[in-house]
Parts: C-alpha cells; structure tokens; sequence
C-alpha cells in the first residue's frame, strides 16, 4: 500500500516540494503543508487526490493541530513525517539580536516538537511510523556568523536521537537529515538581509558570511530532488542509518569535525580520567 507523506515548510524550490515529489513518484501520496498554500496550488493539481496542500504555520500550536487531524481525515493516518519548515538567520553570539534568537529557536526546533508531538499518538496507535527530522550539516559542525543556527540544529540532534530509542519499541523509525549547500531558495534571501550587528567587531565576519551565501546562491552543488531520493534509499535499508549526511560537501566537513572532535578528546585523556575518585 502507497504511504502517506506530511511534509512541513512546502515552498516552491525548496527541500519540502523535493521530499513530496519524490514520495509521489514512488506511488505514495502527501500531504504539503505551507505558510502560502496559493502558491502550490497550480503544482498540486497535477497529482490530483493524492496531494492535499494545508495551510499551516509551525510556530502556531494549534494551526499543527488543525493540520494534522486534516491530514489524517484525508488519508486516515500518517505514515511518513518529514520536519522540513525552518531558516537561518546570521549574526555574532555577543550581538545577534534577541528577538531573532527566540524566533529561530520557535521555528527550527519547537515547531519541530509541536508537530512531531501532534502526530506521534496516530503513529503509535497503528504501531507503524517514520519520523524524519531535516537538521543540518550545521547541526553536527558549527561556525561563526552562524551559532545560533548552529545551535537551533544542535538541540535537533539531541531531540531526534533521543526519539529514536523512545518509540522503537511503538514500532516508528527516526532518522536526522543533514544537508549540506544544496541548490534550494533558502540562500536568495541574503542579499536582501544587510548585517544587522549592533556591534562593530564583528561586522567585517558577518559581511564575509553573506557575501559568501550570496555568491553561492543558485550554483550549490546538492540537488534537491537527488537528496530526497537518497534520503528514501535509506529508509529501506535494514537497518536504516541513524542519520544520513548530504551532498559530497557536507560529508567532508561533517567526518573531518568528528575526527578532529575525537583526536581532541583522546589527547586529554589522562585528564579526563583525572576526575574521578580514587580507586
């Protein structure tokens, strides 16, 4: 029997519309939820009754409510859950201002709580389920201009791998997406966003942080469509990975932390060790 798909943050060129296509393509149907639904209407037409559209906000509690349970009248449960709705906002630890620090945090990871929490008892009463979380390859490798980011994709980290052992035993499948530069409209917005920093230090950072988005936008090497295809191989694999690490980019930067990570641990071993009581 085909799955069903709902997929948060459905923006025309972006990892979410990915994600519904290539569930599409494999038989399944979806569910696309966005903040603008017009703009997916002339998209969701060609595949009829097996794409419905909600209008839904992530950040609005009971909007995830609503959704969901429109979602499973529609198609009578969920079977496959992506996170996708999130940004990225820029800016210095010291300077960021606050407001934009609470607003990523609402996005980026309580909104993934909300829905996930609002569709896990469906999950749970069917014993069946998959769960996916897109973090970031910043979700595993942090770096300046963007720590809060960073760290907005950090607590996804630690949310979905405790998840995962959580409802194992329900009989749902967790897995955190980590995609590098992929070619996806999440970039465009840089060259309308100046560096906002109320303290000068750390301007000539912040400046070198976007011209670089900029630069990038529209020549990123992952392709969307390629990812999402990746990313259900990898739902079929038994057993699945924990996580899966996008686009050749990524994987480099990811595996070149973690070793420097352990390298680091191991050479302060002694002292490590130091800290306990005698024995």
């Amino acid at each position: 029997m085909s799955r069903r798909w709902f997929i948060t943050g459905g923006t025309p060129g972006n990892f979410g519309m990915a994600f519904a296509e290539a569930a599409l393509e494999t038989g399944d149907r979806a569910v696309l939820t966005s903040r603008r639904p017009h703009e997916l209407a002339t998209w969701a037409q060609q595949y009829g009754d097996r794409v419905l559209v909600v209008p839904m906000d992530v950040t609005d509690a009971a909007a995830v409510q609503r959704a969901v349970r429109t979602a499973e009248d529609h198609f009578g449960g969920i079977d496959v859950l992506v996170n996708n709705a999130g940004r990225g906002w820029y800016g210095s630890i010291e300077g960021m201002d606050e407001s934009s620090i609470r607003a990523m945090f609402e996005l980026n990871f309580f909104g993934v709580l909300s829905v996930t929490r609002a569709v896990l008892p469906g999950m749970r009463a069917r014993g069946t389920g998959w769960i996916v979380n897109v973090s970031s390859v910043a979700g595993l490798v942090s770096a300046p201009g963007f720590g809060y980011y960073s760290a907005t994709k950090f607590a996804i980290e630690a949310v979905t791998d405790a998840l995962r052992d959580e409802v194992a035993a329900q009989g749902i499948s967790v897995l955190t997406v980590e995609p590098g530069a992929f070619r996806t409209n999440a970039y465009a917005g840089f060259a309308n966003e100046p560096v906002a920093e109320m303290i000068p230090n750390y301007h000539d950072m912040l400046e070198q942080v976007r011209a670089a988005f900029i630069e990038m936008d529209g020549v990123q090497p992952g392709d969307p469509r390629r990812g999402a295809h990746a990313v259900i191989a990898a739902m079929a694999q038994d057993p699945p990975p924990r996580r899966l690490v996008l686009g050749n980019g990524g994987y480099e930067a990811v595996v070149d932390a973690l070793d420097q990570n352990l390298a680091d641990i191991r050479t302060n071993e002694s002292l490590s060790r130091s800290a306990d009581f005698p024995t």
